[in-house]
């Protein structure tokens, strides 16, 4: 008797879909049994507004939450960096993967790169965290470009830059990706990933989150196989510093756990890097922090709340538009 499918909840963008495949292929291989994708609708993608309107957080994740709770999916799939890092007492976080590249990107006309925009340059982002730190680097560097608030799909967000609307815009890394066929997307536009010197991501950006409920213990114990360790270790630092914060998944918060490979034979550093500033660019905090790879989550918690305490005590609080109570 063959097994029924195991049904995978995701958003029915491209991004998501290709997410989601990537991910039910790596179950199938785990499990030997089909999966097959429950495509959902969420706030997020109806809503018209730009996300640090509608708070962004939970907006892409509250419909899959909702289905998996019903028990009409058996487990869903989301970007990391939109899931609220208070973890929901019904659902558990079964598997993070190892995470893709988690830089930004800057897509813009052939041969531009951030340094070389043109003077009044108009660049699409509906980030503030991504605001804030291009006009602090703008500042910096003697440039002057203008931040315009977009929202839509990757072909949308390209599609600004390829009709002249817009001068570049300000993509993940991990998005383009996962989506392959970047090539034949940008076609002759430059494609110019932008340093985390001077561009943090997202706290999770480039990671997926698997989450099911948590009286499936059997599928749990099963998920728990796509887990990378390390990938968990780094990304629970950043959204504890979220937390801490008290900032939303849309406040200008930047923030980047990287292991740190001294050339020993086994990676035993990890460096906590973060951000908050005003989207204007005119002040920023950034701190870091360097320490053994955490051994426990608690551990890996404790070094975000740590790392938020110290950027709490120089004034972080007061830079953030949004505040999550």
């Amino acid at each position: 008797m063959t097994e029924r499918a195991l049904r995978l909840g995701t958003r029915r963008s491209k991004l998501a879909m290709a997410q989601s495949g990537h991910v039910a292929d790596a179950v199938r291989q785990l499990t030997g049994r089909p999966v097959e994708l429950v495509e959902i609708t969420t706030y997020g993608d109806t809503s018209r507004e730009h996300l640090a309107q509608i708070g962004g957080t939970g907006v892409f994740v509250a419909a899959l939450r909702d289905a998996l709770l019903a028990g009409e999916v058996d487990f869903a799939v989301h970007s990391l960096k939109d899931l609220p890092t208070a973890q929901h007492p019904d659902l558990v976080l079964a598997a993070i993967p190892e995470r893709e590249d988690p830089r930004d990107v800057l897509i813009a006309g052939e041969g531009v790169t951030l340094d070389r925009l043109p003077k009044g340059a108009r660049v699409g982002t509906g980030s503030p965290r991504r605001m804030a730190q291009l006009h602090a680097y703008a500042r910096s560097q003697g440039l002057e470009f203008t931040c315009v608030p977009i929202r839509g799909n990757v072909d949308t967000r390209v599609g600004y830059v390829r009709s002249g609307e817009l001068d570049a815009v300000v993509l993940a890394a991990a998005g383009l990706n996962r989506i392959g066929g970047t090539e034949e997307l940008l076609g002759s536009l430059s494609h110019d990933p932008l340093p985390v010197d001077s561009v943090l991501p997202a706290p999770g950006q480039g990671a997926l989150a698997v989450e099911c409920a948590a009286a499936s213990v059997d599928l749990v114990a099963e998920l728990c196989e796509l887990d990378d360790p390390l990938t968990r270790a780094a990304v629970t630092a950043e959204r504890s510093l979220l937390a801490a914060l008290e900032a939303g998944c849309s406040a200008p918060v930047g923030a980047l756990a990287d292991l740190l490979d001294d050339g020993k034979p086994a990676i035993t550093e990890m460096r906590l890097r973060a951000v908050v500033g005003t989207t204007d660019g005119s002040t920023l905090v950034q701190l870091s922090t360097t320490g053994p790879v955490p051994a426990t989550n608690r551990a890996a918690m404790e070094l975000g709340r740590e790392l938020a305490d110290e950027m709490l005590a120089k004034g972080a609080a007061g830079l953030m538009g949004e505040r999550a109570l």
